[in-house]
């Protein structure tokens, strides 16, 4: 990535730093040396993993959010200065902010004082009515999409995937798109969304600020729709005077909600320290502690709630001393894997049954959705960072942090897939686009499968867990070197933590000699492997080995592998 500090786009924009980065861009500061001022450029890094023909929406995708965000007239609402075109991809450039996101400040003080939390959705709320006013829908207001500037200011970002009334080009039919956390139940079930549902969204922020937690997160994305859509979130314990305001927003009727003046009566009281008077006619009588009387800070004292998924999983010390990894000895028969490399292997632990927990969630949820139906859910959220916690998740909310996003080691290139690949939808759920069909499936095992154009000389392998067993793919792989120690003239190339897919990931490479002991493929070798831990909290394992004769050829096409592989959650996206 630092190929590209000091690029200078449209003979006026120069790159100085990425500050922050997720699910469809990365926004860099950026100089405007046309009118010496600092600014926020984003980059749009999904159309980098999808194929050419998909690159047509991405892009009408971001020239809406662009769109919409200009229409809007607010000092709540971050300003959108220009729209330019660079390496055939849209860039936006905008307000930059100094300062942090409301999600930034949950995580570093645990959580936001009542009146503070009030004040600062007082603000959100006018922005939205200005965008209301304007005919454009958020769609994913969080606290990862709320800036609190230093100057005291808040202001609402990123409307990349907002909804403009009247335009529905670009969003395709039964698509559910937005954090999961925060999605009304009437946007889970496939309803056209309305201003209720980004109240409602609203109502959910102020919980997870107030409380440190997301008021229905769960284990899983699916779990936690199931919560929005049928179970009623837990009394906030710090919320103080918020709360009567937080449960009239989480109504799950959007009719029982209240409009948005409604709102900001009540957020205006609580902020000047009142008791909200409009309550009672949204949620039941309630009672209420009595109003703090200090404002403007964030709470020092509680931190935020313990994931609730940590509780649920084995701790990685427990499978540790077990773990096979995935480059146990070389598996006697070349039909279940090419024997001419480290073959990956089933790692030890009971397997089977969060899949089948799974499985049946699926159906629940199919059945919340209804007829609407849900084609297609994307999760902008980073579903691994703690309840409430998500600064990573939106790449303009992570615009004005001053903290760098972790982002480092090697990238993949730019440039799509070619068009004349072949997209395989393999059975285990995910997809992949290979050069051609002479690319044939051979099974490994139960976690695992490869992909080999010649009978497995050279080879893709996938290997799948859900239940990982180091915390970061960098640990697992500094593991897998020590196992690899014994390879005939093992050397390392490199091994960098890195981001895959605004993931935290780790990509390493090296070569050995395979001896004719070892099967039929002897010789010098090479391999390359990216392996990254999704949102959902699954591991995924993207590894390729060939001759090293043939390694340059293979290695460009492993890059165009990585920028065309989907896995379950992204096959329909």
């Amino acid at each position: 990535m630092n190929q590209m500090q000091g690029l200078l786009l449209s003979d006026r924009y120069r790159l100085v730093d990425s500050i922050g980065s997720g699910g469809m861009g990365r926004v860099w500061r950026a100089h405007d040396e046309v009118l010496h001022r600092a600014v926020a450029i984003k980059e749009l890094t999904a159309a980098l993993y999808v194929s050419e023909s998909d690159q047509a929406v991405l892009l009408a995708r971001t020239r809406a959010e662009a769109r919409a965000a200009a229409r809007i007239n607010h000092s709540a609402v971050v300003t959108v200065h220009d729209v330019l075109e660079h390496d055939g991809r849209p860039w936006i450039v905008m307000e930059l902010v100094e300062g942090h996101s409301l999600a930034d400040a949950v995580k570093d003080s645990g959580r936001v004082e009542p009146r503070e939390a009030a004040r600062i959705g007082l603000w959100v709320l006018r922005g939205l009515r200005a965008a209301h006013s304007a005919g454009v829908l958020h769609r994913d207001i969080k606290p990862g999409n709320v800036l609190l500037s230093r100057d005291g200011r808040v202001l609402l970002t990123d409307f990349g995937i907002a909804q403009v009334e009247g335009d529905t080009t670009i969003t395709r039919t039964g698509e559910v798109v937005g954090s999961v956390d925060y999605l009304p139940p009437e946007r889970i079930r496939g309803h056209d969304p309305g201003p209720a549902s980004d109240l409602w969204a609203l109502g959910a922020t102020l919980y997870t600020a107030v409380d440190g937690r997301s008021p229905f997160r769960r284990t899983t994305p699916l779990t936690t729709m199931q919560a929005v859509v049928e179970e009623e979130p837990g009394e906030p314990e710090h919320a103080g005077p918020l709360a009567p305001v937080i449960a009239a927003l989480l109504q799950k009727d959007p009719a029982d909600r209240p409009d948005a003046a409604q709102a900001e009566q009540m957020l205006a009281e609580v902020a000047e320290g009142r008791r909200p008077s409009e309550t009672e006619a949204h949620v039941p009588t309630v009672d209420l502690p009595n109003a703090p009387t200090n404002s403007g800070t964030y709470g020092s004292h509680g931190g935020p709630a313990p994931d609730p998924a940590a509780a649920t999983l084995d701790h990685p010390a427990n499978h540790a001393p077990n773990h096979q990894a995935h480059h146990p000895a070389p598996p006697a028969s070349p039909h279940h894997a090419p024997p001419n490399q480290p073959p990956y292997g089933p790692a030890a632990g009971p397997r089977g049954r969060r899949r089948g927990r799974t499985i049946a969630l699926v159906v629940v949820i199919a059945a919340l959705v209804g007829g609407g139906g849900a084609a297609a859910m994307k999760y902008a959220d980073e579903w691994g960072q703690q309840p409430g916690a998500s600064p990573s998740s939106s790449p303009s909310s992570s615009a004005t942090s001053p903290t760098p996003s972790p982002e480092e080691g090697k990238e993949t290139p730019s440039g799509g897939v070619p068009d004349s690949w072949v997209r395989v939808d393999d059975p285990r759920g995910f997809s992949l686009a290979l050069p051609s069909k002479e690319w044939q499936r051979q099974e490994a095992d139960q976690f695992q499968v490869d992909y080999t154009p010649d009978g497995g000389k050279s080879f893709l392998r996938i290997a799948v867990d859900d239940q990982p067993d180091f915390p970061t793919p960098y640990e697992h792989l500094l593991d897998l070197e020590q196992q690899l120690q014994r390879l005939s003239d093992y050397q390392r190339v490199s091994l960098d933590e890195n981001m895959y897919r605004d993931c935290p990931g780790a990509r390493w490479e090296f070569t050995w000699t395979a001896m004719p002991k070892d099967g039929a493929f002897p010789g010098p070798r090479r391999a390359v492997e990216q392996m990254y831990l999704s949102r959902d909290g699954v591991e995924y394992a993207i590894y390729m080995s060939a001759p090293a004769a043939d390694w340059e050829q293979m290695r460009r096409q492993f890059d165009h592998m990585l920028q065309g592989w989907r896995p379950s959650a992204d096959k329909a996206g």
